[in-house]
């Protein structure tokens, strides 16, 4: 995949004003940022830029506001930028007009400036030509960096990119390199572990992964539905039943194109769903009327540890039990320390995303071992769909 980067602008970037649309859509409790993640991601193209002599300004949304709201200003976000980043952030009390203009007008070669929440706008999600504009009228040049908003075609990730040159920060470049090592040209045989509570969430991402992987492993709520699909009784379990003619229709079509499809043969029940709860593993045939599955049982997580051995490459979204109630945590932090000693060792490039994926992740202690973890929801599973995303397509070369 080729698309610009900063690589591709001049060493000496003094005088020049660059427009970098970051992810500032942080978790703020009690008035201060509870999770950085997301400004720690940024800080390499914002120090990069401003120490080649850029005045940088910082775009984003943050949260869904309608209308102007101040409980809903970056002007918090920007004071934790600040420490972050180790510098002096400027707060602009707009993104277009004359507020944004003159507010910003003072910024000097390496000055960086957080400009308001781009949502305040209407213009914004509806992609308004117009207010695209005005943004580009504040920069030279404009930088994405933001792949967790690639997906949508608002004016900050796309507009934008039609009316100023273009380019991919060094997260976005590290994101769009991951992906591209995952399935666009991946070391072989690959594995796709899919999980979370639902199929109809990820039904397209199914049926996209089956004729570009080896091994599709399904985890969480959804195998159930795979379960039933396959004449299983589920009992009380979380399940689509409605969907099980697609589930069918998926694993027909992972027949077809040679993939082997890793559902679970022995699995968690519990009568209750909660901490602690009293808890046994079954076959999946004899669990009882009034029990639910709430985890894959441990010959199913060994049977799957021992299919990844064979792989090369593994891509990773979605738990694969109640991982967030224990006991129910244990095949899904059991899988996350196989596939981080597989690429500890070397044998394994793994790539892992989504919020539920990166949560687990933390809890197994093996963020910093995988290949790469994406912090990126929807764009993700949009790209695990096969979908182009709008603020990629703009920075292709």
């Amino acid at each position: 995949m080729a698309f610009r980067t900063l690589d591709d602008l001049p060493a000496d970037l003094r005088g020049h004003r660059v427009l970098v649309r970051g992810d500032l859509n942080v978790p703020v409790a009690d008035g201060h940022v509870s999770d950085d993640t997301r400004l720690r991601a940024l800080v390499p193209t914002l120090r990069e830029l401003a120490d080649r002599g850029a005045a940088v300004l910082v775009l984003s949304h943050f949260g869904r506001p309608k209308g102007h709201d101040e409980s809903q200003s970056l002007h918090r976000v920007a004071r934790a930028l600040s420490s972050v980043l180790g510098r002096p952030v400027t707060f602009v009390h707009d993104c277009v007009g004359e507020v944004a203009a003159q507010e910003s007008a003072d910024l000097r070669d390496g000055d960086v400036a957080v400009l308001e929440n781009t949502r305040f706008h209407a213009g914004e999600e509806a992609n308004d030509p117009s207010f695209a504009a005005e943004l580009a009228k504040l920069g030279d040049t404009y930088v994405n960096d933001a792949f967790s908003a690639a997906h949508r075609a608002h004016a900050s990730t796309e507009g934008v990119t039609h009316l100023l040159p273009s380019y991919a920060g060094r997260a976005m470049q590290a994101e769009l390199d991951a992906l591209e090592r995952a399935l666009g040209s991946p070391r072989r045989p690959v594995a796709a572990m899919v999980g979370g509570a639902k199929v109809s969430t990820k039904l397209d991402a199914l049926k996209h992964l089956v004729s570009r992987v080896e091994h599709l492993m399904i985890g969480g709520g959804m195998a159930n539905t795979f379960l039933a699909a396959r004449g299983v009784d589920v009992g009380r379990s979380l399940c689509e039943h409605e969907l099980k003619h697609q589930a069918l229709e998926v694993l027909a079509a992972a027949e077809a194109s040679g993939c082997t499809v890793h559902l679970p043969y022995d699995v968690v029940v519990a009568s209750a769903f909660q901490a602690g709860a009293e808890h046994r593993a079954v076959n999946v045939h004899e669990m009882a009327a009034d029990e639910m599955i709430l985890d894959l049982g441990p010959s199913a997580v060994e049977a799957l540890a021992d299919a990844l051995k064979t792989c090369a490459t593994l891509v990773w979204n979605g738990p694969l039990g109640a991982f967030e109630l224990p006991p129910f945590d244990a095949a899904t932090l059991s899988f996350a320390r196989h596939a981080a000693a597989q690429s500890q060792a070397g044998a394994l490039i793994s790539v892992a995303g989504g919020g539920d994926t990166v949560a687990a992740l933390a809890a197994a202690g093996v963020t910093d071992q995988l290949s790469y973890v994406s912090t990126a929801g929807g764009a993700f599973l949009e790209w695990m769909e096969g979908r182009a995303l709008p603020g990629v397509e703009a920075l292709r070369a």
